[in-house]
């Protein structure tokens, strides 16, 4: 009911809870509505305000002015009906309306300079400065084109005053209006402050994170540039009054070669082509969105289905004619309104834009990437030495066979260019190159090798049995017992991620083909060495996966057939003058040595195999004992050796691609090693890219991993925002295939970090989704106990006591079937806080019965229990009793519990000192403030000061002096 002037009221700050958008725009014209029928205009005051903000922050600016045009009318008859706030908003929003009338072409430039002109008189009249007069002529000024410098001039010269916009706004149009000159250096050391997080307001940093992205890589800070996309774009996310913001995120993406983010970030935002009321916006966003078109149409995706206004499916060249038609049409009628061709212009030199990066900015996010085609502005790329023109058929059969011989990875595109010239309907086998079902053998290898890469076990054996039949058929035995080896391989490498599998049939299999070897071995025409030595290296793959399966206590069978298999190898190896087969044997003890906890000896037979590498002239072979002796340094505790290791690795991997080597692990083990060295700049970069390169591979699970660590890393960092953004892209995407106890984590980090920042409604629900799941997990019930726990406590932090009760006793139900007494206990103490929050004394009983609760609970704790620690809990229900009754005004009873609370601090030891010394910062308050008892609770603080130093703990001192220092200083009479 809105029947009397309160109720008005009432409803106004229940709008205010509503997000802004059309619900809220409609409450405020309805409050409007009915404020009119008071004889006591003040309602109508309130409501008018309250709907100007509605129109404002919805995207509807068109509309604001007419509302402040009855509001300045009303103040020009009525000036008592205002508030103080409300004369000073009155005065502010003056910069609200100039803003509004630039924003829509239809208003007569004439018509916004007497605005200004009113604005000015107005501002004069009443005694206030004139910068922010000033502040809007720049505005209007650098819309149009015409006198922004001297306009700039005119208002940065003048000092500000309480109208003058925030000192975070400001900053951002100073810092546009070097942008607009083209000194990126001196906006973004102007945009330092904000960007930093010293000035802030309701919108800032994010807009001005939207406005800083393109600059900050032009400056080649892409670290930074990173951080604001993740950041800034979270919060502009579905705003209608962020429409332009989000136009310079898409094109960041565009511009940064994410074009796949970017149409994400075009779905998540769809609902803004409906948002009209503010066109010079919509221009900015419009413009973002034709520029992440245009890219995707010129790397070929014109047919791609792309997100674009209700009501019909769009494709990307579609949706590009569409948007390129409004926006033109709209900045050819400012350009008309404004008489100058300023805004066209910085249109064209927004599209004319060419990508900033020659690879995509590894953004650490998860993102479904569009189908990649090489960009037309891309230089070809040819083989390293793979002789990849060649067009002589035996020519290239034979070279992709020299390759092969030595390991190098560029022979694939060679037996790619031979797999499509046999493959044509015209061609007719060369005999030069020997027998046609030899050649069919080696294409079917190369096709089983590709199955041993993408981990498609099934499908490489199969294809490994048929390329060993073809070999038998073209009278090549010898490698026909290599293929059958390397398919019992495969039996047993799907084994290991599916337990079903029975492999049990590969030892046989292999024991079959290493006889034959060595019976081939000393016959003419037999089998060659390498393929000898192949069957070799298998067994010493089967047997490694026998020991490592029973792993962290193999048996001594097992490690004797290990280490039996892995000397033959290197044995023979050595005898036959094979130096990358016996440098795989060193790297097969190395793996082994380094999952036994044996780092010394790991570390020797790598550089061992890396030396064979360089002694036979195969750097190729060097990334991936380099990446072991990288990722062995890490474990043994040297991860500052690692890095050059990785960066090593890289390197070669760079310098020799190789389609089977996945280079996201790579650089998820240099970002675990540089967090782990201090370069926590490196880390985020590397475990970006990792995550980016992992998604492009497939490895959904590794990325997600790589994806909770990197959250870890930035939120270490005091970077929640950026933390929620990455674990916030996973859960949002498909997680059907991610190993569910994974997600879980992820979701419990998530609704941690989104306590962090304060979303606690977010927060709440998140946690409420994973209580739901892990209610279900029968052989965890320990992980329901701790996240009903803590959901319970988001809810209640978020204002939903109804649902926090239900959840409360839901966390005391499952810690009765699965103990988790110290998250419980946490909860319990943390209710009576929030209890005594909202309901001040009148909660003191509740809160009192949830610390009655908690001490119970901390009776019924065995003393051994793990991960509760008796003193520090028994003591922390003393002190959060004791807070509650200072909070009741029970000062006595209060100063009682504390004093407890210290005393149970003291049986803690040194673990105890600093809450001990908190507890006595508290008593002191209480003691000389509430109490008056000056000179006792300067007793009892300079005691604990001097203990503090004693114990080694200053800050805790210092934070007892400064009490101390406040009690001594005099007080008002």
């Amino acid at each position: 009911m809105t029947d009397t002037p309160d109720e008005v009221f009432a409803a106004l700050r229940e709008n205010n809870e509503r997000p802004y958008g059309r619900q809220r725009t409609v409450r405020a014209e309805e409050l409007v509505e009915a404020a009119e029928q008071f004889d006591d205009k003040g309602a109508l005051v309130t409501a008018l305000f309250e709907l100007m903000s509605a129109y404002t922050y919805s995207g509807e600016e068109r509309k604001s002015p007419v509302v402040f045009a009855r509001i300045v009318r009303m103040w020009d008859t009525g000036p008592d009906d205002f508030s103080e706030w409300e004369e000073h908003q009155l005065y502010w929003r003056f910069k609200w309306v100039a803003n509004a009338l630039v924003q829509v072409p239809e208003v007569p430039l004439a018509a916004i300079e007497r605005w200004a002109g009113e604005m000015r008189d107005r501002y004069r009249a009443a005694g206030h400065g004139m910068q922010p007069v000033y502040a809007v002529r720049h505005f209007v000024a650098q819309h149009t084109g015409e006198g922004a410098d001297a306009a700039y001039d005119l208002w940065v010269t003048r000092p500000r005053t309480d109208l003058s916009d925030c000192e975070a706004c400001e900053t951002r149009e100073r810092a546009l209006h070097h942008v607009a000159a083209g000194d990126d250096v001196r906006a973004l050391a102007e945009w330092e402050p904000v960007l930093d997080g010293a000035q802030t307001c309701m919108e800032e940093p994010y807009v001005s994170m939207a406005y800083a992205l393109l600059p900050l890589l032009r400056a080649g800070r892409s670290d930074e540039a990173r951080s604001y996309h993740l950041v800034g774009y979270r919060f502009a996310r579905g705003k209608p009054d962020m429409t332009e913001a989000v136009g310079r995120h898409l094109e960041f993406c565009a511009l940064s070669r994410n074009e796949g983010r970017g149409l994400e970030v075009l779905a998540e935002n769809r609902a803004m082509f409906e948002v009209t009321g503010s066109p010079l916006d919509r221009l900015g966003f419009l413009t973002g969105v034709e520029i992440l078109l245009a890219r995707l149409a010129e790397q070929g995706h014109g047919a791609l289905a792309v997100a674009g206004p209700p009501g019909r499916t769009w494709t990307v060249d579609a949706l590009r004619g569409r948007v390129r038609d409004e926006a033109s049409a709209l900045a050819a009628a400012f350009d008309t309104r404004n008489g100058t061709s300023a805004v066209s212009e910085r249109r064209r030199e927004r599209l004319a834009q060419r990508p900033l990066l020659n690879e995509p900015l590894a953004l650490g996010i998860r993102a479904a990437l569009p189908s990649p085609v090489r960009p037309p502005d891309a230089e070809p790329v040819t083989e390293t030495g793979s002789d990849a023109g060649a067009e002589d058929f035996a020519g290239l059969v034979l070279r992709a066979r020299e390759l092969t011989a030595i390991g190098r990875p560029d022979a694939d595109a060679l037996w790619d260019r031979i797999r499509a010239l046999t493959a044509a309907e015209d061609h007719r086998h060369d005999g030069t190159v020997g027998p046609e079902a030899v050649l069919r053998a080696e294409l079917a290898e190369r096709d089983a090798f590709d199955g041993f890469d993408r981990e498609e076990w099934a499908r490489a054996r199969e294809v490994m049995l048929e390329a060993a039949a073809l070999y038998e058929e073209g009278g090549q035995r010898g490698r026909a017992a290599a293929a059958r080896a390397r398919a019992a391989t495969a039996l047993v490498a799907a084994s290991e991620r599916d337990p079903a599998v029975d492999s049990s049939s590969a030892r046989n299999e292999l024991d079959a083909e290493m006889r034959l070897a060595t019976e081939l071995l000393g016959t003419a025409g037999g089998i060659e060495d390498d393929r000898y030595l192949a069957v070799l290296q298998c067994d010493a793959m089967v047997t490694r996966h026998a020991l490592v399966d029973e792993l962290p206590e193999p048996s001594a069978a097992v490690r004797d057939a290990f280490d039996a298999s892995v000397a033959t190898l290197l044995r023979e190896s050595d005898r036959l003058g094979s130096l990358p087969r016996a440098s795989a044997a060193r790297q097969y003890a190395a793996d082994v040595a380094a999952r036994t906890g044996r780092f010394e000896a790991a570390t020797e037979e790598l550089t061992a195999a890396l030396d064979l590498v360089e002694r036979a002239g195969h750097p190729w072979r060097a990334p991936r004992p380099l990446a072991l002796l990288a990722q062995i340094k890490v474990q043994s505790g040297h991860a500052d050796e690692a890095v050059p290791l990785i960066h090593q690795a890289l390197a070669a991997a760079a310098r020799w691609p190789d389609a089977s080597l996945s280079l996201g692990p790579f650089h998820a083990l240099l970002g675990h090693a540089c967090a782990h060295s201090g370069d926590a700049a490196g880390a985020v970069r590397h475990l970006s890219e990792a995550a980016d390169r992992l998604d492009r591979d497939g490895s959904d699970e590794h990325a997600a991993q790589v994806r909770l660590e990197l959250a870890d890393l930035l939120s270490g960092q005091g970077r929640q925002a950026d933390a929620v953004a990455v674990l916030e892209s996973i859960v949002l995407g498909e997680t059907g295939k991610l190993d569910p106890r994974l997600v879980a984590q992820i979701q419990l980090n998530l609704a941690r970090g989104l306590v962090g920042l304060g979303e606690l409604r977010a927060a709440a629900e998140e946690f409420l989704r994973l209580a739901d799941v892990v209610e279900q997990w029968d052989d965890d019930r320990y992980t329901h106990t701790l996240v009903a726990c803590e959901a319970a406590v988001a809810l209640a932090n978020a204002g939903r006591w109804d649902a926090a009760h239900t959840a409360y006793r839901r966390a005391v139900a499952s810690h009765e079937r699965a103990a988790r007494p110290a998250p419980v206990a946490s909860m319990m103490r943390e209710f009576a806080r929030l209890t005594m929050a909202e309901r001040e004394a009148e909660g003191l009983p509740d809160a009192l019965g949830h610390l009655a609760e908690a001490e119970a609970l901390c009776a019924q704790v065995p003393p051994d229990v793990e991960d509760f620690v008796h003193w520090y809990q028994r003591g922390a229900v003393h002190y959060q009793r004791s807070r509650a009754y200072a909070a009741a005004q029970e000062y006595d009873n209060a100063l009682a519990e504390m004093e407890q609370a210290i005393a149970v601090y003291d049986t803690g030891g040194r673990p105890g000192e600093e809450p001990r010394a908190e507890a006595v910062r508290i008593a002191a308050l209480i003691e000389g403030n509430a109490l008056g008892d000056v000179a006792a609770a300067t007793a009892r603080l300079t005691a604990s000061i001097t203990r503090c130093e004693a114990a080694g703990f200053p800050e805790a001192a210092a934070a007892l002096a400064s009490v101390r220092a406040t009690l001594a200083a005099p007080r008002p009479s």
